[in-house]
């Protein structure tokens, strides 16, 4: 008998690899199946598997950065609040002290993880020693709920905090037990993050943001590309997740340099481009030269007829010249054409200061501007290590770019 109670095969004959399979009335074979491919192919994944895989690992890992970033400013919170107050008298136990008879269950439980990471090992950091870093998300919502009283000073409405918290509760189960996260869930797990942490005074820092959302994953990993915060592969798709109204919307200052500027001129209406002028936005605006040769060259790489970008680089000067004419100070919304080869189109929105953001496309010998590519820059230094300059990215490049093109350029009457 073996060990697990279950009788072996004889061996010798009957065995495996003998030509009888007859087993014993109650024994159970333990012979390995033989034929070519009988494991393999059910443990082979194809090109549709992996793709789902990846899918699963990215949408998880973006999640995990969200839940990371709240759970340690939550417990940032709860310490600050709660510290001063159960301290003084419980000591090193304040935590055990604030959850109480109620939460003594989880708390105590935190205190054995603790003491077992302890023994071995796995405290790396001596700043997580401590029972609070033991909490998890629905613990330490339970210590602010217990003591709302402490908090209250602090927030403007409790429902706010606890229903960003309950969409939250949903991804979290998901993500810590490894099981497939949908889109509509990690969206609504971005929106909730970004919503508590802006609650928890966490709100990104950067100046741009309120224009251009600082993302997860770009706060964490951004500087590894510089100042570009987004590529789209067409401006279609640009538009569909950054409108004109956000791009334009509210800015102080605006330089822009293409062929036709369509970007703007199609998509942002000329009522609001003069509300945005008499709001205070000073506009500079550099088209190429309908009449120029360059025009007839890029005619000729998009296959148009003979004066058709011409005409349409025309129109949109004139559009503007429009706008410009009901302004009451012209001298603030300047246009000029340049006649030189044109290599790209850029918006820089805000470019002289922290909160700048530009879009940027090159141009391609067979694209229109429409199918380009499209890249997003965020304005302002990211530095994050010690060798980075704060002009280290594509921002700044752009910029001087667009004020050398000005300088040669000549302004339209």
């Amino acid at each position: 008998m073996g060990s697990g109670g279950l009788e072996l095969p004889p061996g010798g004959e009957g065995h495996e690899g003998s030509g009888s399979t007859d087993v014993p009335p109650g024994a159970v074979s333990l012979a390995r199946p033989m034929g070519a491919g009988s494991i393999g192919p059910e443990l082979d994944w194809d090109a549709g598997a992996w793709l789902e895989v990846r899918t699963r690992a990215q949408r998880a890992g973006r999640a995990y950065i969200w839940l990371n970033l709240v759970e340690q400013r939550l417990r940032a919170v709860v310490a600050a609040v709660l510290r001063p107050v159960y301290e003084p008298v419980h000591g090193d136990d304040w935590v055990v002290a604030a959850a109480g008879p109620a939460g003594q269950e989880w708390v105590q439980r935190a205190v054995a993880v603790r003491e077992v990471s302890r023994r071995k090992g796995y405290l790396l950091d001596p700043a997580d020693d401590n029972v609070l870093s033991f909490l998890t998300l629905p613990q330490l919502r339970e210590l602010m709920v217990q003591h709302w009283p402490c908090f209250e000073p602090y927030f403007d409405e409790r429902r706010d905090l606890e229903l960003a918290l309950d969409e939250l509760e949903v991804t979290r189960n998901v993500v810590s037990r490894n099981r497939a996260l949908s889109e509509a869930v990690l969206n609504q797990a971005e929106r909730a993050s970004a919503r508590l942490l802006e609650l928890l005074g966490a709100a990104g820092d950067v100046p741009s943001a309120g224009r251009l959302p600082v993302d997860a994953v770009e706060d964490l990993v951004g500087d590894r590309y510089a100042d570009v915060v987004a590529v789209h592969s067409d401006r279609v798709r640009l538009m569909g997740q950054f409108p004109a109204e956000d791009l334009f919307g509210g800015a102080r200052r605006l330089d822009a340099i293409g062929i036709g500027l369509n970007l703007l001129v199609q998509n942002f209406s000329g009522r609001r481009l003069v509300r945005l002028a008499e709001s205070g936005c000073r506009v500079r605006l550099l088209f190429l030269n309908p009449a120029s040769s360059a025009v007839k060259r890029r005619e000729r790489e998009l296959g148009m007829k003979r004066g058709e970008l011409a005409r349409s680089v025309e129109m949109n000067i004139l559009h503007m010249r429009r706008v410009r004419s009901r302004l009451r100070d012209p001298g603030a919304f300047e246009i000029q054409v340049y006649d030189e080869t044109p290599r790209f189109t850029a918006y820089l929105v805000d470019g002289d200061g922290a909160d700048g953001v530009a879009v940027v496309q090159s141009y391609l010998r067979g694209a229109r501007g429409m199918e380009s590519p499209v890249l997003v820059l965020r304005g302002g230094s990211r530095v994050v290590t010690s060798d980075q300059s704060g002009d280290s990215g594509l921002f700044p490049t752009y910029r001087e770019e667009f004020e050398l093109a000005w300088a040669d350029s000549r302004p339209v009457s």
